[in-house]
């Protein structure tokens, strides 16, 4: 196991993983700690002069440092916003286990402060007919963040998605509340709910509760959050 390397997860699409991970990671920078970012696998890309660009690749590699290329970030890019197994067989290829292992270990040899590993959509997303993203995260034996997105229906999503997880043998070493919408009804009951369940009951440190903002960048949603729980003691 990597000291300081994390599979970023969240409870479903849109759940805030990115911002979550790119919040992270600029903490870490202005604590003037090294950092490193992937995204193995993204859709919903740009066609661009230096190729596919996807956005939450981009942003994730705006925090690494020392700067990582972009196909070191993130190797694998498809064009359609859909399910990377869909979007990569319309590509006319298919995505293995083998071919998203192989970079991110790469990455992890990089033994950056802190390096973070964002999954796409939720926990069982399939990446072919029988392994999923979750195997990847199995493969590498990296603990894991959790990002919660709240709204209506978070709190069976966060739990079930925390049984999984354990269920595979890895260990959620802190979650995060992540208000998606605003709107959402009773929200601080729903808000002491997750604390209740993933912290009391389960023991996971809450990485922070981040309000939803109009403009949310990784400065604004830092002040949200705390690193310490996830650094090693010598470097918090």
């Amino acid at each position: 196991m990597t000291p300081n390397a994390f599979f970023v997860t969240g409870t479903d699409t849109d759940a805030g993983k990115t911002l979550i991970a790119s919040s992270l990671l600029h903490l870490a920078r202005r604590r003037g700690l090294t950092t490193a970012a992937g995204k193995p696998v993204a859709s919903g890309s740009v066609l661009t002069p230096d190729g596919l660009r996807n956005d939450d690749a981009l942003a994730l590699q705006a925090q690494c440092a020392p700067a990582l290329s972009y196909d070191t970030v993130n190797p694998l890019a498809f064009e359609p916003a859909i399910a990377p197994h869909i979007a990569a067989l319309e590509a006319g290829t298919e995505l293995s286990l083998a071919g998203l292992l192989a970079p991110m270990q790469t990455l992890l040899k990089q033994q950056a402060d802190l390096t973070l590993i964002e999954g796409a959509g939720g926990w069982r997303v399939p990446i072919n007919e029988t392994a999923s993203l979750s195997d990847l995260a199995v493969a590498l034996d990296l603990p894991v963040i959790l990002v919660v997105g709240v709204r209506l229906g978070a709190i069976n999503h966060a739990r079930l998605t925390l049984e999984a997880i354990e269920r595979d043998g890895l260990r959620v070493a802190g979650w995060v509340a992540n208000v998606v919408d605003d709107r959402t009804s009773r929200l601080t009951a729903n808000l002491a709910t997750l604390d209740h369940w993933l912290s009391q009951r389960a023991g996971i440190p809450c990485l922070g509760s981040v309000s939803h903002l109009a403009d949310p960048t990784p400065e604004r949603v830092g002040h949200c959050l705390d690193l310490d729980p996830l650094l090693e003691p010598h470097e918090r």
